[in-house]
């Protein structure tokens, strides 16, 4: 059994962070260790608001420290890490993969940069983004962007897959060694469709699935966190990049039609459970670059 340290937000109500990652990730046989970088009754995009708190500097090293007192952090096998309360978080959690990977040296640190979206209410302290960019682009072995926060990881301005490609790959110059961009957004190439790219030494992989037609104001959130974290469930599983690319996708799109067929705001997360495990691909990745030459190999 693989077990994760899964360090992000928790709603009470509904599905985002870890309350999108935990379960979907149990349900796959990983054995998920939650800590919590919020607490928040819902989701912020809640016309209604939300109640909550930022967990208070020194929560995760004081829970880190607890888990490396009773040795758990030898048997962990990968941090995953999403959105964050504070910039001071970010170093906390630098702490933690440190520590882990002395522990463990196997153990990977899969990223999900969450930099924001203030359009749609969700937002992040600026030196948020200055940590992702700074400090954990430097320690990720994986990096899960949306198209935004790759302009900002890469310093580019993308608006063409061949820009997402390049900029990937400058990512990896850095020692990432798995890009994995969960919406092509404006650089994507089939319309009316939800995109998604994955690079890795070997290449870039396209993958695509339907794009529903949810209420503008009233958009599932928290589809990112659930990508991030079925992709991460199935490497450790033993799945090929490809192979589990393909997997995420798939659950995925279950659990959006599933969401869109009930006429929910909430992601249908246990409606759509028996897909996480035995996915129903519809869709394979396409190659659409070769490989470009990296020192780095994947772990």
């Amino acid at each position: 059994m693989k077990r994760v340290l899964s360090i992000q937000s928790h709603v009470v109500f509904g599905c985002a962070g870890n309350s999108a990652a935990v379960f979907p990730m149990r349900r796959m046989g990983i054995e998920v260790w939650p800590i919590n970088t919020v607490q928040f009754s819902n989701h912020t995009q809640y016309q209604q608001g939300w109640k909550g708190i930022a967990m208070p500097a020194g929560h995760i090293s004081e829970l880190l420290d607890g888990l490396s007192a009773i040795e758990a952090t030898k048997m962990c096998d990968a941090i995953l890490s999403g959105y964050l309360g504070s910039a001071a978080q970010g170093q906390e959690i630098m702490t933690a993969v440190k520590k882990i990977k002395q522990d463990n040296p196997n153990a990977i640190y899969f990223c999900d940069p969450v930099m924001g979206h203030p359009e749609k209410g969700c937002i992040v302290a600026p030196e948020v983004e200055v940590f992702f960019k700074e400090s954990a682009l430097a320690s990720a072995d994986i990096i899960a962007p949306n198209l935004l926060e790759l302009e900002s990881l890469s310093g580019m301005t993308i608006n063409t897959l061949e820009q997402v490609i390049a900029a990937n790959e400058q990512l990896l110059e850095k020692g990432v060694k798995m890009v994995l961009v969960k919406h092509l957004s404006r650089a994507g190439i089939q319309k009316g469709c939800f995109e998604m790219l994955l690079t890795t030494k070997e290449g870039s992989y396209h993958i695509s699935r339907p794009l529903y037609d949810f209420d503008e104001k009233r958009q599932p959130v928290g589809a990112g966190d659930l990508i991030s974290a079925v992709m991460l469930a199935n490497l450790m599983a033993g799945y090929s990049a490809v192979d589990a690319f393909e997997r995420t996708n798939a659950a995925v799109d279950s659990v959006m039609k599933e969401t869109f067929k009930q006429g929910a705001y909430e992601l249908q997360l246990i409606e759509s459970q028996a897909q996480f495990n035995a996915p129903n691909i519809r869709v394979n990745a396409t190659k659409v670059a070769y490989p470009v030459m990296f020192h780095n190999a994947i772990t």
